[in-house]
């Protein structure tokens, strides 16, 4: 399912990224009392009311001005307007309507795309003639806002997420496996997809940045259905100049967020980079299960000790995926990309995997006889009842007298017992603690 996607426009110094860190919960955008400082399209995940949604702060547009960023930056907000299912227009009601805030109002009523019109840098809530005059740019009803002090945020996520299409839309059969094909760009993501095929579906170059888009194919091997999605590779923010390179993250994200199993591939030649270990941690952060695939295999000079050695690296370097495969292959010449399809069929079976109840307790129980909880300042604690809550991922509950007093790395020590126990090669699984609503304590 992917999440929606909401973009934040609006003329420079409207306070455009002090709304985008207040929603995001942090201070990811760089935040600066001079017109033009955000450039860059910045992206994060957040949710509102039961919906998850990915949120796009873009630089002011400006109009006829001879500043050198103006064009590209205007470029940017009109890409991130064009992915957007949601526009969250920002105002400043100290100026009032100025003209190029009815130019970038021209400019999204020609979108067609549903708009949020947030008038910002509200100071008394009771003065409605202070943001009503917003009324004259033909967007609706303006909702007043501080995104300074975090004044009716709630108001307008309200009319953000009114504006979604709703969750069942964005619900798709589990009738074929989707496989979203993530890395850097020139790692050979089109070459895999090609070569899955059997054709050339998708144009292969050694210039980085070919694939613009996210593509999404369907294909049958051994009878089993899958959906390949070839998305755009990700480039570290440094070294991205070209306007669409930076909007193919958005996309590539979105892929992930569609997947159910994720392929991160490697470059042989270049081993784990910083931003493999970037990529690696959204596909994670996202819950998705996943192969690791190094591909150029067969460009490695090789002995008798060299995967062994990679293994080691990619370990090292991508710990949190210490659960995912590793398949060697060689896009270009197909060896081993078949062998990669039955690994993403078990993933996928792993991702899905239910433990019935007694079995998993079992399991636990014998796992706390051999390595007891540690007592907590003179309370005995103990873990009365497990259970599985959900798949993809896989997600279980442990209800104890006291769950504020067990440490994350007794969790770690039961997720290690339960990966050894029932496999979840390749998936990640979630561990939550609840309070023990039973008399017995």
């Amino acid at each position: 399912m992917a999440k929606p996607v909401v973009a934040i426009v609006g003329r420079s110094n409207v306070g455009k990224s002090t709304l985008f860190n207040r929603l995001v919960g942090g201070r990811k955008a760089i935040v600066e009392d001079i017109p033009g400082v955000t450039r860059d399209r910045l992206y994060d995940t957040t949710d509102w009311s039961g919906r998850d949604f990915i949120v796009i702060d873009t630089g002011g547009i400006r109009f006829g001005e001879g500043d050198i960023f103006a064009r590209e930056v205007k470029l940017q907000a009109e890409l991130a307007i064009d992915e957007a299912d949601v526009i969250l227009m920002v105002v400043d009601t100290r100026d009032g309507v100025t003209h190029e805030d009815e130019q970038v109002a021209n400019m999204l009523r020609k979108s067609n795309k549903p708009v949020v019109l947030a008038a910002n840098k509200v100071e008394n809530f009771d003065k409605q003639l202070e943001y009503y005059e917003f009324f004259n740019l033909g967007l609706g009803e303006p909702i007043p806002v501080s995104a300074m002090h975090g004044m009716n945020i709630n108001d307008l996520l309200d009319a953000v997420i009114d504006k979604f299409p709703p969750a069942y839309e964005e619900q798709e059969e589990h009738d074929a496996v989707r496989i979203a094909i993530v890395g850097r760009p020139n790692v050979g993501k089109s070459s895999l997809v090609n070569s899955f095929l059997g054709e050339q579906r998708v144009i292969v170059s050694d210039i980085p940045g070919t694939t613009r888009d996210a593509i999404d194919t369907p294909f049958e091997y051994n009878g089993n259905k899958y959906i390949l999605i070839d998305t755009a590779g990700i480039r570290k923010k440094s070294r991205i100049k070209e306007a669409t390179e930076r909007y193919s993250v958005i996309r590539s994200l979105k892929s992930i967020d569609r997947a159910d199993v994720v392929l991160l591939m490697l470059d042989a030649e270049d081993k784990v980079t910083e931003q493999d270990q970037r990529i690696a941690g959204y596909v994670h952060e996202q819950s998705k299960a996943n192969i690791v695939v190094v591909n150029k295999w067969d460009l490695v000079e090789k002995d008798g000790h060299t995967m062994n050695e990679f293994d080691e690296d990619i370990r090292e370097e991508l710990k949190f995926l210490s659960y995912a495969p590793i398949m060697y292959v060689s896009a270009l010449t197909r060896r081993r990309i078949f062998k990669l399809l039955e690994l993403v069929d078990f993933v996928d079976d792993q991702h899905h995997r239910r433990i019935n109840t007694s079995e998993l307790n079992q399991v636990v129980n014998e796992a706390i006889m051999l390595n007891p909880l540690p007592g907590g300042g003179g309370k005995k604690i103990r873990i009365m009842y497990s259970t599985q809550v959900r798949t993809t991922p896989p997600t279980f509950v442990f209800f104890s007298n006291h769950p504020e007093l067990i440490h994350f790395s007794y969790l770690r020590y039961l997720e290690n017992v339960m990966r050894k126990n029932f496999g979840f090669e390749g998936t990640p699984i979630r561990l939550m603690v609840r309070q023990n609503t039973s008399k017995e304590r």
